[in-house]
């Protein structure tokens, strides 16, 4: 008996430390939270190559600023005013700009924490607001394929399409609305793919996965 109960305390002991060291793993996020210290820039091929500069503070992105040549003053937002106390981390890999001439700069990113997609609009035009879409089906995520001139996003009922390019739209209904988390897209939309004349989705409707198409034309 004398001898088992070393025994015993051993195998207790590393068995606790196993368990201490699972639950302390970090969970896997969707990108590298890498602290991001240097301002992101990105231009256009335009003549007058508009420009969009996403600034760092503490690591994390702090403001937008989209201007070209002969704009005058520069646009300019705080994200703080975009996301409130929601804080996001980006990363360059899966973060990307896209400039319709001197018109609208679009950025797409998604968040490293928890893989949701981002979409903000701004326009040039200073009597134009900008907005944020918080439900992006982005092409960073491999399960979304999506053509590069497409902006994609969901309102938990319908799936919506925008040109890039020309700004024209199209659109796809679920058939009803679903309570989709944002967070963790994929627990609701297995996956997506949109061409310019077609969207394709595999969604969970009813405890059921189930697979739409729709063929489109952009207007």
């Amino acid at each position: 008996m004398k001898l088992l109960l070393p025994v015993a305390a051993i195998l207790w002991i590393t068995a606790l430390e196993s368990c201490k060291s699972s639950g302390s793993e970090a969970p896997k996020t969707f990108c590298d939270t890498v602290c991001l210290k240097d301002t992101l820039k990105f231009t256009g091929e335009h003549p007058l190559k508009p420009s969009l500069f996403i600034t760092a503070k503490n690591c994390l992105p702090d403001s937008l600023i989209w201007t070209f040549k002969g704009l005058g003053a520069n646009r300019k937002t705080s994200l703080s005013t975009l996301f409130g106390s929601t804080t996001v981390h980006m990363n360059k890999e899966v973060t990307r700009a896209y400039f319709r001439d001197t018109a609208v700069a679009y950025l797409l990113f998604n968040d490293c924490s928890t893989g949701r997609g981002f979409q903000i609009k701004l326009p040039f035009d200073k009597k134009q607001n900008f907005s944020l879409k918080s439900s992006g089906i982005n092409n960073f995520d491999p399960k979304f394929s999506i053509a590069d001139n497409l902006l994609v996003n969901t309102d938990r009922g319908n799936i919506y399409v925008e040109d890039m390019i020309t700004g024209k739209t199209a659109m796809m209904t679920f058939g009803e609305k679903i309570d989709i988390d944002y967070d963790a897209i994929h627990e609701h939309i297995d996956s997506v793919n949109v061409t310019n004349g077609r969207i394709w989705v595999k969604i969970l409707i009813n405890k059921k996965w189930e697979e739409k198409e729709k063929k489109i034309s952009l207007q």
